[in-house]
């Protein structure tokens, strides 16, 4: 029972943090340190990643309509947008697609660790500071997920190879690029949100690729109720995200991600002592 509730935790941590620019890596270890998951490592691993797959269906339903282009009430033209978004939604995947399978075990071994979470959460969080600050007042061109070009797009998809790197945070990265292309905030975070769906969906094939799906029936039970939790909380966390910045700035999970990696830097860094 006391297993069921910390995935019931670690899926409302994953459907609040997975939307928003803060990191849900950087909250999953941080969480996962201090209720200790009581489960094998290869299951652990699948876990975290394919966890996603519950949040990225949230997406799927809130936005089935804008992105369905064989919906029959969509008129021939609006198929077409719908077909060139998705178009730019894959180009966009491209280069994180190409950078993750190449170097995942890479990453995996020198990357993941605190410390560089911690960094990143901190880098990111001033980034986000500094953007915003310079954005006060200005006109961004981009307003709508139809006007992002197939350049655009492409280069939106450089700007989320960064988040390859744990503590970066996959909204994060292609949010502030978008920003910085020209895009409105409301704009940036829905095609991150989008783009959210090949990535993810692709990253949780090679986790179950690489490990395998060998579990227990109790550990296929947490997945499922984690993956349950984690759609329901990301309903809320993107319909918020959404409305929040249509009258606000990023400003505000900058000095979050500021003051969450401060915080992870200290309880591992006093952890590290300790041991």
């Amino acid at each position: 029972m006391l297993e069921l509730l910390k995935i019931v935790v670690l899926g409302i941590v994953e459907g609040f943090t997975e939307w928003l620019p803060i990191s849900s890596t950087g909250h999953m270890i941080l969480v996962d340190e201090i209720i200790r998951l009581n489960v094998s490592e290869s299951f652990k691993s699948v876990f975290l990643v394919v966890i996603q797959l519950g949040a990225i269906m949230a997406v799927v339903v809130l936005y089935f309509r804008k992105l369905n282009p064989f919906d029959p009430s969509k008129s021939s033209r609006q198929r077409r947008a719908t077909m060139r978004l998705w178009m730019k939604i894959i180009i966009a995947c491209v280069p994180a697609a190409v950078i993750g399978l190449l170097f995942d075990d890479w990453m995996d071994e020198h990357l993941y660790n605190a410390y560089v979470v911690a960094a990143m959460l901190i880098l990111y969080g001033v980034l986000f500071i500094v953007l915003e600050n310079r954005n006060e007042g200005r006109e961004f061109p981009i307003q709508k997920v139809g006007q992002i070009s197939v350049q655009t797009a492409l280069l939106i998809g450089v700007f989320q190879l960064l988040s390859l790197i744990p503590g970066t945070s996959r909204s994060g990265s292609t949010i502030l690029g978008a920003m910085i292309l020209g895009c409105s905030r409301g704009c940036a975070a829905e095609f991150s949100f989008f783009l959210g769906i090949p990535v993810m969906f692709g990253a949780s094939l090679l986790k179950i690729v690489k490990y395998g799906f060998h579990f227990s029936a109790m550990e296929v039970m947490y997945l499922l109720v984690g993956m349950v939790i984690a759609f329901a909380v990301s309903v809320y966390a993107i319909t918020f995200l959404i409305g929040f910045v249509r009258k606000n700035s990023f400003k505000v999970f900058g000095y979050y991600r500021i003051i969450l990696g401060v915080i992870v830097l200290a309880y591992f860094s006093v952890t590290a002592l300790m041991g």
